[in-house]
C-alpha cells in the first residue's frame, strides 16, 4: 500500500492512504541504518500489519520533489511564512533568510503579515512594498478579522502548503481558521521572554476546507540553516539586478565599494532600504560562519 505521512511523533508515523484511512506505522530499522528519516509529507510504501487496529510498517520512502530541513517536511507545493507586524515585532533578517532559502530550493513563497490591527496601515505598507518589490507574494491582515479566512484559503486551495513562522505570530489561529477540526492549541505571548509561546511541537498535515493541506510546523526564534554562501546572496536579491551593471567593479559585493550603484539606489529609495540592510547583515553573518 502507498500513502502520505500526515504526522510523525514518538517514532510513529501516521500514514493516510488514498481511501482516507490513517494507519499508525513504525519505520523499518533499515532507515536508521541508511540514515534516512521519513518526513511529514513523504509519500511512502507501507506494509499492512493489522487492518482492524489500523497498524502498519513503513517500508520505503518514495522519491521526494523537495524537502525542508527546519522545520522538517517534504513534497510541498509552496510555503506560507507568517510574521506578526506587532507583538512580536517582525525580524526582517529572519524573513530574508527564509526567502533566500526557499528561492534556492525553487519553492514558491507567500508572505503573510498578521496582526495588522495592532500595527497600523503605515507599517503594513512598508513591509508589503519591500517584499513585493522582491517579487514575493505578500498580504497583510488580521487573522481574526472578517474575510481573513477567505483571503488565506484563496492562496492555498488545492496545494500542499508548508506553514512556518516565529512563535506567537498567529500560525495556530490560521490553522484553526482554515482547518476546522484541527483544534490547534493557541498561545499568547510570553511577557518574560517577549516572544510567543510555542504551541505546535511537531509538524503535521491538516486538510484544508476546499482542498489541499497545510503543513503546520513548530515555531522558532531564529533561522540559521541557510545553504547559500555569502558571495551568492546578491544574485538572490532581484531588486539589485537593474543596477548591478552600473557598479564600477564587475565583482562588486554591494557593500562599501566605491561606485556601487546598488548601494546608491538603496540610499536614494530606488531599492527598499530594509532589504538592502538585510542583505548587508546576512552577508556579514555568512562570512563569519564560514570562518568557524
Amino acid at each position: 500500500m502507498e500513502g502520505r505521512i500526515r504526522k510523525g511523533i514518538g517514532g510513529f508515523y501516521y500514514v493516510e492512504t488514498e481511501d482516507g484511512e490513517i494507519y499508525s506505522c513504525r519505520a523499518r530499522g533499515l532507515f536508521r541504518k541508511d540514515g534516512v528519516k521519513p518526513l511529514v509529507g513523504d509519500r511512502v510504501r507501507m506494509q499492512l500489519i493489522d487492518e482492524e487496529a489500523k497498524e502498519g510498517s513503513v517500508l520505503e520512502v518514495l522519491p521526494r520533489s523537495n524537502s525542508m530541513i527546519r522545520p522538517e517536511a517534504a513534497n510541498v507545493d509552496q510555503a506560507m511564512l507568517v510574521f506578526a507586524l506587532a507583538s512580536p515585532d517582525p525580524n526582517p533578517v529572519i524573513i530574508d533568510r527564509f526567502l533566500l532559502e526557499l528561492q534556492n530550493r525553487d519553492i514558491p513563497c507567500i508572505l503573510v503579515f498578521n496582526k495588522k490591527d495592532l500595527a497600523g496601515d503605515e507599517k503594513a505598507e512598508e513591509f508589503l512594498a519591500a517584499y513585493r518589490a522582491a517579487g514575493a507574494e505578500a498580504v497583510a491582515l488580521s487573522a481574526k478579522a472578517e474575510g481573513a479566512a477567505d483571503t488565506l484559503r484563496s492562496l492555498i486551495r488545492g496545494r500542499v502548503t508548508w506553514l512556518a513562522g516565529p512563535s506567537g505570530v498567529g500560525k495556530s489561529t490560521i490553522v484553526n481558521l482554515l482547518c476546522p477540526g484541527a483544534f490547534a492549541e493557541t498561545g499568547g505571548i510570553s511577557k518574560k521572554l517577549g516572544r510567543g509561546k510555542n504551541t505546535t511541537r511537531h509538524s503535521e498535515l491538516f486538510p484544508v476546507e476546499g482542498g489541499g493541506y497545510i503543513c503546520d510546523t513548530p515555531g522558532f526564534t531564529s533561522f540559521d540553516a541557510l545553504s547559500l554562501d555569502a558571495e551568492e546572496l546578491k544574485d538572490h536579491y532581484p531588486e539589485f539586478l537593474p543596477f548591478t551593471d552600473a557598479c564600477r567593479f564587475r565583482n562588486c559585493r554591494h557593500l562599501d565599494e566605491p561606485g556601487c550603484a546598488v548601494r546608491e539606489a538603496a540610499e536614494s529609495g530606488e531599492i527598499p532600504l530594509l532589504r538592502y540592510r538585510n542583505y548587508c547583515n546576512i552577508y556579514t553573518e555568512q562570512k563569519e560562519r564560514k570562518r568557524y
